[in-house]
């Protein structure tokens, strides 16, 4: 079962559809997270929202807690809150992308997609991830080609995953499969 976080954004129920095409899903508001369901769940989600990640201190004890026992993934704000709790810094973009169509490119060998491979990925965000950026077992494996901003990471000795983008987004070529395959790994 996969379980969604949702951080009142309006595209989170289209992330509950696209994952519904390969699992069980529960959802549940940010404030009302239901600890059974956490319990029960294979994978745990980070939806998208509003804000800044520090916002949500509920998330972050959430990440804190299950950082190596179940598989996360975080989407856009999601992103955001899982680098933050490592320490990472979130700071504003000079240009902000809400409802932007990018190309991005998969930029490390360590990536569980082939290293070159190029998608059109849909963002909304006006944060990004403040580089540089070390953290042990995290690599960043997607950059937007025009701005370099790192758009995907992937720490697999964990299963913790994060898209700065929205894979479930129309703007998004190939979404479903991206979802696939971290949701298979």
């Amino acid at each position: 079962m996969i379980y969604i976080i949702d951080h009142n954004d309006s595209f989170t129920h289209n992330v509950v559809h696209q994952l519904s095409l390969y699992d069980k899903v529960e959802c549940d508001n940010y404030n009302e997270v239901n600890r059974n369901k956490l319990e029960k769940a294979s994978t745990i989600i980070f939806s998208p929202g509003p804000g800044n990640p520090k916002n949500y201190p509920l998330t972050s004890k959430i990440y804190k807690n299950f950082k190596g026992k179940k598989k996360i993934i975080g989407i856009c704000l999601g992103f955001q809150q899982i680098l933050f709790c490592e320490g990472a810094k979130i700071v504003e973009q000079k240009k902000i992308y809400h409802g932007f169509q990018s190309n991005i490119k998969v930029i490390n060998n360590k990536s569980l997609f082939k290293k070159g491979k190029k998608f059109k990925v849909g963002r909304y965000h006006s944060l990004k991830l403040k580089e540089p950026f070390k953290i042990k077992d995290f690599e960043i494996t997607m950059r937007c080609l025009e701005s370099k901003v790192a758009m995907a990471f992937e720490n697999n000795k964990d299963k913790i995953y994060g898209f700065q983008f929205h894979p479930e987004s129309f703007l998004t070529n190939n979404g479903n499969l991206l979802i696939k395959k971290i949701l298979s790994t």
